[in-house]
């Protein structure tokens, strides 16, 4: 196992076109409920997202949007995975042929710390989150 930061499959975020649509749908039919939502800026877009799951889990369902831009019909899809390092993460990432697809920031959100996307050779997106305190001695 190579040294460097241990990262955790988080959670799944799927880009739709009509948020609020499709948030009503995964309610409905898998009864997930909504636990929050975020507005914000990735790779210089505006989005908004709804954060979909079910009380006591550490994982969901994020639907994500663009709002100043068409729903893509390639790259729909953004994994997530959470880090201690997120630095040393990208770095990692970037010697093994990924790309930076939006610089690691400070979201302002309760318990995160950082986040940045980063992209696999392919350009299959991945949004990486340091929780506040990790990798802080």
């Amino acid at each position: 196992m190579a040294d460097g930061p241990e990262s955790r499959f988080a959670f799944t975020k799927l880009v739709v076109a009509d948020l609020a649509r499709m948030a009503a749908f995964y309610e409905d039919v898998y009864r997930l409920t909504e636990v929050g939502r975020y507005g914000g800026e990735v790779a210089g877009h505006p989005i908004d997202e709804i954060i979909l799951g079910r009380a006591g889990a550490s994982s969901g369902l994020i639907l994500f949007t663009f709002l100043d831009r068409d729903t893509p019909t390639t790259g729909e899809l953004l994994l997530g995975f959470t880090t201690d390092d997120i630095e040393a993460l990208f770095e990692r990432g970037v010697a093994a042929g990924g790309s930076v697809w939006a610089d690691i920031k400070d979201p302002d959100l309760p318990g995160v710390a950082l986040v940045g996307f980063l992209a696999d050779p392919e350009g299959h997106v991945a949004e990486v989150v340091q929780s506040a305190g990790a990798g802080q001695g």
